[in-house]
């Protein structure tokens, strides 16, 4: 049985959800001109005034704000509300220039657990439920969305953190814990360390997972979901807009929810900046319709994704986000070819290979060099020569035929790629560019 957190709005008339954005951007633009001089000042520049937004269709008028922005607005340039009326700030986890800081109101954490109360539901999550949130706390959004939302399902939360492992496995088999909510990285791990402790997936009282913070693919939300015999839900969010639900998965698992009474989705050519329709793959951008004290318009996301409208079978009447195929900031180009890390991911995982693995890329004599290297399974494990360099041999054919590119493989031994508590390092980029 599909539950919802707020049925009335998720499931609203398509005419009635358009309805109420075209209310909240006509009041936001308003609230950021009046709020925001580091905005009002882009506006002027495009030479826009709030007169000139009357509806959605008005949005491509507005500037655009992208992570650079938020840098030289750094610390408080683009908050909306009086720092006596901001009661915490959140960070993102980044490690280039500064931090960026986003500011939230009582108002702004309210919605914010809404939203992340809507995924838990969606996900399967009652008031009967054990939900242990294994995203990091403090600075990070994962812990304190997820754990504000789970209170409001009114589950009882096991706020462990990321981390300590093998407590996080004891509380799993000691509490009941029936909802999981982490990185699919950490999931993978941990239901690799569960196996090795002789539990199989009939033995894990875990019934669904909630993860995002970095990009997975279906494979590997197949794996994971085989080894814990769970239900695997994406969710997705940005520091910067509030954290993890903006968008959720539901029980279909082809897309994920955006919550477009407070958050107004577009997709963008990341080169020309032209809006695409529906349907087309670009770049994300969105519009916070709610949030008070850090209003950010038309905000780049960097995301590449593609957005549907079409009917879902879990009733949900929001727009769909498919799930991220890669960032426009951090696609590798490779000898002139995209690549996302996703793809590689995903022919590993089609060969029977785990979620361990890393992306190295160099330059040598001005050409590009990308390197893949492997963890073998233990039941790969071997110290044949000849077996293991026809396996390299065919995943090398494999990501050829994914890519259109040639890498080189190199197959290691079981746990010899550092593990990851939180977002996986996947991609290592040697070049100078």
């Amino acid at each position: 049985m599909e539950r919802y957190y707020q049925k009335e709005i998720e499931c609203a008339p398509r005419e009635e959800i358009r309805k109420l954005q075209d209310e909240k951007l006509i009041r936001q633009i308003h609230h950021v001109w009046d709020n925001v001089p580091y905005y009002r000042k882009k506006m002027e520049e495009k030479g826009v005034t709030p007169a000139d937004i009357k509806s959605v269709d008005d949005i491509s008028k507005l500037p655009f704000l992208s992570k650079a922005d938020l840098r030289e607005a750094y610390p408080y340039g683009l908050m909306g509300k009086p720092l006596k009326d901001c009661v915490r700030i959140q960070s993102t986890s980044g490690t280039t220039g500064k931090r960026v800081v986003a500011f939230y109101t009582l108002k702004d954490i309210d919605l914010w657990e809404d939203c992340c109360a809507r995924a838990i539901m969606a996900a399967g999550g009652t008031d009967e439920d054990v939900c242990q949130v294994s995203y990091g706390y403090g600075l990070f959004t994962g812990g304190p969305g997820l754990n504000g939302g789970s209170h409001k399902v009114g589950c009882l939360t096991v706020p462990t953190s990321s981390g300590n492992t093998d407590r996080q496995i004891m509380f799993i088999m000691d509490l009941s814990t029936t909802i999981l909510c982490c990185t699919p990285s950490y999931a993978a791990y941990l239901g690799e360390r569960m196996k090795e402790m002789g539990y199989g997936p009939d033995d894990i009282p875990l019934k669904a997972g909630i993860f995002g913070a970095e990009a997975w693919s279906e494979e590997m939300r197949k794996d994971i979901e085989k080894t814990l015999g769970i239900k695997a839900y994406d969710i997705y969010g940005l520091t910067e807009l509030s954290g993890p639900g903006v968008a959720f998965g539901c029980s279909a698992q082809d897309g994920m929810h955006i919550n477009e009474d407070h958050f107004l989705p577009e997709i963008i050519d990341p080169e020309t900046l032209e809006v695409l329709p529906e349907g087309a793959q670009g770049e994300l951008v969105f519009t916070a319709l709610d949030k008070e004290a850090f209003p950010l318009m038309r905000y780049r996301t960097r995301d590449i994704c593609t957005l549907s409208r079409e009917k879902c079978s879990c009733g949900r009447t929001h727009i769909k986000m498919s799930k991220p195929k890669g960032r426009s900031d951090d696609m590798l180009i490779i000898r002139g070819v995209n690549v996302f890390p996703s793809q590689i991911e995903t022919v590993l995982l089609n060969q029977g290979y785990q979620s361990n693995y890393q992306i190295i890329v160099d330059r040598v004599n001005n050409t590009d060099t990308l390197n893949v290297e492997v963890e073998m399974t233990n039941e790969m494990f071997t110290d044949n020569v000849g077996e293991i360099e026809e396996r390299q041999k065919a995943l090398v054919e494999a990501l050829r035929s994914m890519l259109g590119i040639r890498a080189k493989v190199t197959l290691v031994a079981p746990k010899s790629i550092a593990r990851s508590e939180g977002k996986a390092v996947r991609v290592i980029d040697k070049r100078k560019i």
